[in-house]
Order: structure tokens, then sequence, then C-alpha cells
């Protein structure tokens, strides 16, 4: 896991061939080959038992050991059955990096003595620590450097995006399709089945080490969820990335992951892990290069308001069903552009409006000149013009006319020039131009809402929300392990009606007034005081049994026919009720003789305050962890129909957005008389929900259905929660155990984790510090902060960041925030940079000592090796700091600045001390 050795992988200076030879179907021999022609500068050999003397030219070995020296990178194209023992051998001769094409079904074959394959490989690289790439990947491909360590049959030019893809096949054909539309590519790597390296792994490494501007990437399994969406979030604040993924339905899915309690289709998982990490998605192999071409050529949108020209109606219509169909907006015109667009001169269908058909006579000026009155409209984001030829407007010549035309447009212009033999030349005229452009409207749509989701899914990594509605307490988590510790002490796996119930007060989620009770007797009782209690509402009663087949959460998406079972509803008497609890234990009895009994819930019918029944809840999937899920909820429809899903931990904003994905939010905005009120309320539970996935690792799922949503709020009629072991979150959650209270120089003062919430007190903070404190930090003067800078600073990936924030409360109860320190820890754990900033009034009071000593011992547990961070030379009170805490001094000469190193830990492998020895790779 980890960047370490992988730069021998992309920046080789030696390389050997193992398994090579000149046979007409040789795959070491193909890589040879393909290294000779890509003029690859590194010294090369090649390794084969036969005893040849060169292959294709290349001098040739019996065995590793008889190499003149030690290579860089081994690709290792022996047969399967020999690989762990001559990665031993690599590892052993000091090789860092091998990579592995061969492949085949002995892979996984069990039967000899030390497991599979796959698990001999791993086992052998562990002691050296040499990095595995494979079996059964394509090979390596960078352009730039002059390496093509592959068995690709075509070659690549030189560019700036990244392929990083898990098949070798559909590696091949993006180098293909790339060739096909003039696409350079600065990496090309497929892992196949990947025993080491991972796709995280090499996201990490272009990222950090390269000058890629966009990556591509083919998903078709996960294998480190946390790794990945980590290395996700990182790169796509800094690139664009796109994603295409393979096995979305579960008769295409390679992997043998079980389903996602209350998930139909776990393909719903992956677009919000996709959407949450800023990266945007597509469907297809063709939608992959079209949005690349797309967002790599065009401003980011303002909005996603699209404008339509055409010379023809029929197109324009095609496009406005593409672009509704996927939710996008038809831009809707000012009174300044209708009006400029009314004119005599052109024969319009829907004059003045979107879209703007100018019809069959158009000529090319008269296209170019309504793209420029559309294009300056305030209301409109981009422009999309659909161009069919004619013999007023032939397709280059309108073409030519556009591109001369271009700087006067000024918004984003995508084009579609219908057609073949014309269009051909009119679409080589856009892509020269860097105009993007489609065969047909649809296409052009689908580009522009790639867009579209961009914009979406990059503000959400940018947002600043706004303060969390509820905060746990140490005793409200106190309360909720003392019923889960309970439980897990009886060998229960859920709990009971009552206990769930308890747990949702704990967290503020409404419940209704529900008696619990065991016998006939009792529950005769209970229901006479309760329908006295109600008598003037003339409300009725509902009783349901409590068992064991009923308290699991999503357990009756099996059992469709009998979602209510174990329900009486509308009893008017305590007979009733008295006979309904005879009639459930005996129908329980029947049809589960081995379920056990817990309790009877009784309760007020909720009913007559035109509700809408919802669903929200937790489950765990078994790759990414927890999740919040809501919905459309109720007993008799299918949920699963709009189950939405969002990782942990949400804030308001986060919240909103998967309200904003489902059928309900359409439902609450057609009926509710507050919509933005009510939407704001279930966004409330959801955080409410995303903070109990975090504060109780064992919950595995809890089910609210139906919640039901009316005018005097939400209410939590039935639920269910279950238990598992404790849960490992796809993104790290807020870290509470981390904080602490100080008394410091007659101060009260909080040290914590920041949040996404802090970014106000960021912005406070940043007004009292002095230009020379600002230098100090960020090496330039910076006035202000950005919405991305606040974002980046306040929003952090706990698993690779970390800043501790002292505040306090002001003299008007507000907290305010006195300084900051930060680390940002390599992928491999070794080196962690740290910086440290207090305010300038409050210098002097021992805050900068206080925050660095808890980053260091913080960082210490953590295992980091080493911290370091670079200081400007006339920073003395730092300077001063950092020795009194044992860190050496060094002045840098090249830089101008002074680096501060602190060994936190000891290395306990060779690898760990080979990386502390060298410069970060």
């Amino acid at each position: 896991m980890g960047t370490r050795f992988l730069r021998h992988f992309f920046e080789p200076q030696s390389l050997v061939i193992i398994g090579a030879s000149e046979k007409p179907y040789s795959m070491g021999g193909l890589v040879i080959q393909n290294l000779q022609e890509s003029g690859f500068p590194g010294k090369l050999w090649s390794v084969n038992t036969k005893g040849y003397e060169t292959v294709h030219g290349v001098s040739c070995f019996r065995h590793v050991a008889d190499l003149p020296e030690v290579p860089e990178l081994a690709v290792i194209c022996a047969p399967v059955a020999t690989v762990p023992d001559l990665i031993a051998e690599l590892g052993t001769a000091g090789v860092r990096a091998a990579m592995v094409l061969s492949g085949g079904s002995f892979l996984d074959d069990r039967s000899h003595d030390g497991g599979s394959i796959r698990e001999q490989m791993l086992r052998a690289a562990r002691p050296s620590g040499i990095r595995v790439l494979g079996p059964e990947c394509m090979g390596i491909l960078v352009p730039g450097r002059r390496l093509n360590a592959s068995y690709s049959g075509q070659p690549v030019k030189a560019g700036r995006v990244a392929y990083l893809g898990q098949s070798g096949m559909l590696g091949n054909a993006i180098i293909d399709w790339a060739a096909g539309r003039g696409i350079g590519l600065s990496h090309l790597v497929t892992l196949g089945d990947s025993v080491d390296v991972l796709l995280p792994d090499l996201l990490d490494y272009i990222n950090q080490h390269t000058a890629a501007q966009s990556i591509l990437l083919h998903l078709e399994r996960t294998q480190d969820a946390q790794h990945l969406m980590t290395a996700l979030r990182e790169a796509s604040r800094h690139r664009l990335v796109l994603a295409i993924k393979s096995g979305r339905t579960p008769a295409s899915s390679l992997s043998k992951v079980p389903p996602t309690p209350g998930i139909a289709n776990r393909d719903v998982i992956f677009d919000a892990a996709l959407a949450r990490s800023g990266v945007v998605r597509v469907d297809n192999s063709d939608e992959l290069f079209d949005a690349l071409e797309t967002l790599s050529r065009m401003r980011p949108l303002r909005g996603d308001r699209l404008a339509i020209v055409s010379n023809g109606l029929g197109p324009a219509m095609l496009a406005i069903d593409r672009l509704i169909s996927k939710g996008g907006r038809l831009a809707d015109f000012s009174d300044t552009t209708r009006e400029a667009l009314a004119r005599d001169d052109v024969d319009m269908t829907l004059p003045g409006r979107n879209p703007v058909d100018l019809g069959g006579g158009a000529t090319p000026d008269q296209i170019v000149a309504a793209l420029e009155i559309v294009a300056a409209d305030p209301f409109v984001d981009a422009v999309l013009l659909v161009h069919a030829p004619t013999r007023l407007a032939p397709s280059k010549v309108t073409a030519e006319a556009v591109v001369a035309n271009r700087r006067r447009f000024k918004r984003n212009l995508l084009t579609s020039w219908m057609g073949l033999e014309q269009a051909l030349s009119a679409r080589h005229e856009s892509n020269l131009a860097g105009i993007p452009t489609y065969m047909s409207p649809e296409k052009a749509v689908g580009a522009f809402m790639h867009m579209v989701n961009y914009r979406r899914v990059q503000a959400l990594l940018q947002e600043t929300p706004p303060s969390l509605p509820f905060a746990t307490s140490a005793a409200i988590r106190r309360q909720c392990h003392e019923l889960i510790d309970q439980a897990l002490e009886q060998e229960r796996q859920c709990l009971t009606h009552a206990e769930t119930a308890q747990v949702l007060a704990a967290y503020g989620i409404e419940t209704p007034k529900s008696r619990y009770i065991a016998t006939p007797e009792e529950g005769s009782v209970v229901a006479q005081e309760l329908l006295e209690a109600e008598h003037d509402s003339g409300d009725t009663l509902a009783l349901k049994i409590v068992h064991d087949n009923n308290i699991v959460p999503y357990r009756y998406r099996s059992h469709p026919h009998k979602l209510s079972a174990g329900l009486l509803q509308d009893l008017v008497s305590p007979e009733q009720v008295s006979s309904g609890m005879q009639r459930l234990e005996q129908k329980v009895h029947e049809k589960f003789p081995d379920s056990r009994i817990h309790e009877y819930c009784l309760q007020p019918m909720q009913r007559g305050k035109h509700s809408l029944q919802l669903c929200a809840g937790i489950t765990r999937d078994p790759e990414f962890g927890p999740l919040v899920v809501f919905g459309v909820g109720g007993y008799k429809v299918n949920v699963l129909a709009d189950r939405h899903v969002a990782f942990p931990p949400l804030n308001m904003t986060l919240a909103a957005d998967l309200v904003s994905r489902t059928h309900a939010a359409k439902l609450i905005d057609e009926h509710s008389r507050q919509p933005q009120q009510d939407v704001e309320m279930i966004c409330e539970l959801l955080v409410k929900l995303s903070q109990m996935a975090s504060d109780l690792p064992r919950l595995r799922g809890i089910e609210i259905n139906p919640l039901l949503l009316n005018r005097d709020g939400l209410l939590a009629v039935d639920f269910a929660l279950d238990l598992g072991t404790p849960a490992r979150h796809a993104i790290m959650p807020y870290p509470e155990e981390l904080r602490e209270r100080v008394e410091l120089d007659g101060m009260d003062v909080e040290v914590r984790p920041i949040r996404a919430e802090d970014a106000p007190l960021i912005t406070g903070f940043h007004r009292h510090l002095s230009e020379e404190s600002i230098r100090f930090r960020y090496f330039h003067h910076k006035a202000d902060l950005t919405k991305r800078d606040l974002a980046t600073l306040a929003d952090i990936n706990y698993d690779r960041q970390m800043a501790f924030i002292a505040v306090r409360l002001d003299a008007e109860g507000q907290s305010e925030m006195l300084g900051v320190v930060r680390v940002w820890n390599d992928p491999d754990n070794i080196r962690t940079e740290f910086s440290v900033i207090i305010r300038d009034d409050l210098h002097g009071h021992g805050l900068g000592r206080l925050l660095m000593t808890k980053m260091i011992r913080y960082c210490q547990g953590l295992g980091t090796l080493e911290m370091f961070g670079k200081i400007m030379i006339d920073n003395q009170p730092m300077r001063s700091l950092m020795k009194q805490l044992g860190f050496r001094l060094r002045f840098n000469m090249e830089e101008q600045v002074v680096d501060a190193l602190l060994r936190l830990n000891e290395p306990e492998s060779d690898w760990q001390r080979h990386r502390l020895a060298s410069s970060p790779d």
C-alpha cells in the first residue's frame, strides 16, 4: 500500500524482461520490441533459462543473479507458477519494482501447499518490500519518458491525460480511441488483478508526482474503499477525474461481495462514492472521451442553463428531449435577447424563444449573429449549435465562420455537426480550434450534462457548510453504548423496539408515545389508559409484536407479501388489544417457531394529518462501510425504487444533496405547504443519523420506516436496529476522542480537530493575522481566503491529514479560533509535514507549544516516522520553539529556508529505512 517505490515503475533507469524469447507469440518478446520502438533510453536486459545470448538484440541471461547490475524494474512474462519464487529472488537482489504480465486460471489454485499463487506472490514480496503490479496487467506506458513496457500493439503520443484501469483489453481500446481523437496520454497503467499495487496507490502517485492534468479511471472492483475515497478526494481537488465503472449490475459484477441490506443495486453506492469524491462518472467508453473533450476545453460553468441554436427544429427537439431526461434545464431568455432575435430577416419557427430555430434558409453569417446574441444573455450558461448541412450553409463554411468569430461568444460553445461527409470537415475545423464537437445533438447534450455534474460535485467539495444542527455529548454516547453492550452481553444482535426508541430519543429523533407490554392483562390496562388519554382526538390504537424476525432492519425485503405481518391497526377497545396480543403470539409461533418474542408495542394510530411516508436509516456495505439511506417509505410500496445513499459524515449541505436526488423531494415540493422547511427538517434528521453512525461503531443498520412527515413535523413510527463488528468508514468520521480542554494562562481553551463547519472560524482567525504572520505561514502575502481555500483548510481527510485548532468563547459567548497546527502525511506514513500559526495578539501564552506537543503525540501514535517543516529565515520565534521541542534545524541554501526535522518513531522494516533515507517518491 502507498506510493513507496512506485517511481521505479514510471521512471526506471534500467529494466529486465523475464521470460522473453523471439518466438512469434512471446509476450516478453513483444515487450522488448515495444521498448525498443519507443526509444527507451535506459539499460535493458532479458532473462530466459533457455540460455539465449540475445533476444531481439538485447543481452539475455539464464538467471536474475547473472545480471551485470540490479535493475530498477522487472517485467515478468514467465509461467505464472514460477512467479512467487522470482519475486522473492528479485526482492533479495534489491529490485524495487516488479510488473507481472503473466496470468491464467492457476492464480486461484489452492491445491498446493502455501495457498494460491496470488497469496504466494504477496508473501514473497513482504520481506524486501518490493512492489508488485499484477498479475494479468497489460503493463505501463509513459510516452513522455519513452517507456512502453507493455504488450500494447500501438504507439501512444505524449500528453497530459493519465489512464488508470483494471482491464488490459480495455486499456488497448483506450489507446486506439485516444489515437483516433488525437489525445495524448501522460501515463497508461492497467492493474489486472494486482495483489500489491492498488488503484489508490497509483492515483496518489499520479496526483503527487506527475504533471497530468486529467485522470481517466476504469473501475471493476474495490479492494480498499477508504484508501480509494481518500485518493479520489485528494486527486479531484487538483485535477479533472473521470471514471467509468463496469459491473454495474449484479449479472456483470465480478466481485463476490454480498448484497448491501436495503439496497437493490450496489451501483448507487458507487454513484454516491464518486460524487462525494468530486469525480465525474460516465456511462460508457464513448462518453469517457466526450466528457474529457468537453471538460478539458471549456471554462467552468456558472449554472446549468443551456441555449440551443439550430437550422432545423427536429434536431433541436432531440437535444431538448435528451437535456430534460438527463435533468438539465433549458435557458429562459431575457427580454433583450427575445427582442434581438425577433428579426424580420430570419424565418424562425419559434421567434424569440429557446430553441432558436433559424430554419433551413439560414446563412453562416445569420447563425453566427444568433450565437452572439444568445451567448450574451445573462440567463444562459452555455450554447449548443446544432447544424445540418444545407446549400446556403455548408457544414465546413459554417464551421469556419463560427471558428473565426468564436471570441465574440461570451459563453461556452458546444457544436454538433450532423451528418458524415460534409460534417466531417466541420468537426475537424472545430477540433483544430478547440471547440468541443459531437456527431449528434444527444451526444452534445450528454457532454454538457457532464459539465453540469462536474460543477455540482466540485461545488460539494468546496462547500463550506453551515453549523451542525445537533452535537452529541459524552452522556448521549454513553447511554447508547450501555444499551448496545447490554444486548451483546445477552448474545443479541439486535436491539428491541423499546431500546431502539431510546437510541432515537437520545439523538433527538421523535417517536410516538409508545407503551411496551408483555401480557394480555397488562395490555388491557395500558390500552384503557391510552384510549382515555386520546379520547378527545378520537385516535385508535396500533399493536405490534416484537420478535426476533421483525427487529432486523431491511429483513422484510425478501418477503414483500408480509410487509405488515405482526401489526394490528385501528384497535378501539382494551378487549381488542388483549385478544390481538394472543392472535399475534399464535401467528408468530406458527410462522416463526424459533423466534423469541421480546415485547409488544402499543401506540396511538398516526392518521388524519395528510402525512407523507418516508424511509431513512443506516445500512452497511461490505466494502464501503456505513451509509445513510433515504427515500420514499411505507409498507405498501417498493421503497427500494427510491432509495438513495450518502456517505457519513454528513453536514446540512450534503444531506440536502441526498434529499434532492430522491423522488420524495419532488413529492415534498408538490404537496407541502412549506417545502423548504420540511426539507431542512429531513436534513437535520439525516445529519443525526450520520452522527449516530460515527458515534456507535457497532451499529450495523437502523431502519426508520415509515417516517411520517406532516404539518406537525417528523415522526419515526416504526424502526429496527441491528449490531455487528465495529465499522470501518470509507470517509473517516470526526475524531471526537481527540478533543480536550486545558487551562492556559487563565484562558479556558479547547483543543480539537478541525471540521468542515469551522470555515467561519478560519475566516475570523485570518483577519487577526498580520501580514508578517501570513507571510511566515504561506511564504507570500494572502490577503483573503477564497471559497476553495476555506474548503481545503476546513474539510480535510482525517486519514491523511490532521489539523488541531485552539478555540475559546469570546466576551459575547461566541467561539473564536486562537491558533492551528496542521500536518500532511505521505501515503506511506513515513513523513508528515507540519505548519503552525498563532493569532498575533496571543503570542507568548504557550499556544504554539501546546498545539505542537499535541500534534507530535498524535503523529507518534499513528506510527509516523518523521515530522518536518520549512521555516522562513527571519521567523525567529518559530525557530526557537522548534529547537525547544527537539527538532533538528538545518539551513536550506537552495530554497533559502530553515528545514526543521524531528524523528518520531524508528523504522521497523527495510523498506521504511530505504524510504527514510531517500527523498520522498
